[in-house]
């Protein structure tokens, strides 16, 4: 399911129509009305499309990793688990990695999401995914990762797996998810970033040892579902219809 109205003419996505265009004023002039009414539209959807759904466990990771890798194998087997312990799985709804998750679910008969997003270059939906959603905008799309899951589960990928992850670890540090696990699966691939937030940005006064140890990287996935399960329970009494 598309979400939202197509762009205005000579844009490729409703992004690029609102990021690129400069402002005119008045500041509510006839295309921004019309683009507010188009944002308003797509979190409406989302929220109603979605409702059910928590708690789940949105899983990142690169669209170019597919079957036949390790790392592959390895994110179908951490969501399959996550699934058999009641956990739905959340992704971007792509190729690679995020078809892994999805992959991982259908394995365990758990609720298997697919979050899409218009991009210049077309992206289809994986075949794993049980409940498409197709976003126009980047930022409805994020708010829809949070709102319905209970953890981060972030596999090893490029930049819109990086993007995702530190705008988890931005809302943790400032109290925005609390008990809100974010989980690097790869400790060989990860034990860069993490060595270098703690040699640099520690070492700099940019991060606290508080900040950097929001970031927690395990790789066994019967020990990611344990994770898990604890902060879902911590969370309990607060899903997202519960405000």
């Amino acid at each position: 399911m598309t979400i939202g109205a197509d762009p205005p003419d000579g844009a490729r996505t409703a992004d690029e129509e609102l990021l690129a265009a400069p402002p005119s004023p008045p500041l509510l002039n006839g295309h921004d009305a019309a683009r507010i009414e188009r944002i308003r539209g797509e979190v409406a959807t989302g929220f109603q499309r979605l409702a059910g759904v928590w708690p789940a466990v949105s899983v990142f990771g690169s669209a170019r990793i597919h079957e036949g890798s390790p790392v592959y194998e390895h994110g179908r087997t951490v969501a399959r688990i996550l699934g058999d312990e009641g956990f739905g799985i959340i992704t971007g709804g792509g190729p690679g990695l995020m078809e892994a998750a999805n992959r991982g679910a259908r394995d365990a008969g758990a609720e298997s999401v697919g979050l899409g997003i218009e991009l210049p270059r077309e992206q289809v939906m994986n075949p794993y995914v049980d409940r498409a959603l197709h976003f126009r905008y980047f930022f409805a799309r994020k708010l829809m990762f949070v709102r319905y899951a209970c953890a981060f589960v972030v596999l090893p990928g490029g930049f819109g797996t990086l993007d995702e992850l530190f705008e988890a670890l931005t809302l943790r540090a400032v109290d925005k998810i609390p008990d809100f696990p974010i989980i690097l699966v790869g400790a060989e691939h990860w034990a860069g970033l993490d060595a270098w937030m703690r040699s640099r940005l520690v070492e700099i006064g940019a991060l606290t040892e508080d900040d950097v140890a929001l970031v927690e990287i395990l790789d066994d996935p019967g020990e990611i579902a344990v994770r898990v399960a604890a902060a879902h329970r911590a969370q309990a009494g607060f899903g997202p219809d519960e405000e």
